[in-house]
């Protein structure tokens, strides 16, 4: 927070010892140094697919800490409202069949909705404490007006 919320000059870091999961949203950069952490963007944050990354970064690569960052504003919530667009897309940009696209979606959408922002950032923290009990996670929020990251609080 220090590097990014208040312009903290770079230091020079040999070793991550930090992993950072946050939304893969374009509008987001973080400003932290080189080799200070590992980054993992998905669609909301959301480490669920990508646990064995980050058990790999904590097994062998020894992180010792997760920052997980979501952010308000997040195409993530409410995909349900999004389901014409996604498959309206697929077919003219990605060349898929329409019904392809709408098992697609169908499909998918379920897993990768999540909900509300900080209580879905609050919930994979919990679940990521429970999986990595020596792993200390930070909740945080990123928020778009303004750019900084806040610490989220709660359960």
């Amino acid at each position: 927070m220090e590097y990014h919320n208040l312009g903290r000059p770079l230091d020079s870091y040999e070793k991550a010892r930090l992993l950072v999961g946050m939304c893969m949203d374009n509008r987001k950069r973080l400003r932290v140094p080189d080799n200070f952490a590992y980054i993992i963007r998905t669609g909301g944050g959301n480490l669920r697919y990508s646990e064995f990354q980050v058990s790999y970064a904590i097994a062998v690569a020894g992180v010792e800490g997760i920052a997980l960052i979501g952010h308000d504003d997040c195409a993530m919530v409410g995909l349900a409202s999004k389901r014409e667009l996604f498959v309206k897309g697929l077919v003219e940009r990605g060349g898929w069949d329409r019904g392809a696209a709408e098992a697609h979606f169908v499909s998918f959408a379920p897993i990768f909705e999540i909900g509300d922002e900080v209580d879905f950032v609050l919930a994979e923290a919990r679940r990521l404490r429970a999986r990595y009990p020596r792993i200390p996670v930070a909740p945080m929020l990123y928020r778009m007006e303004d750019g900084l990251l806040y610490i989220v609080e709660g359960q």
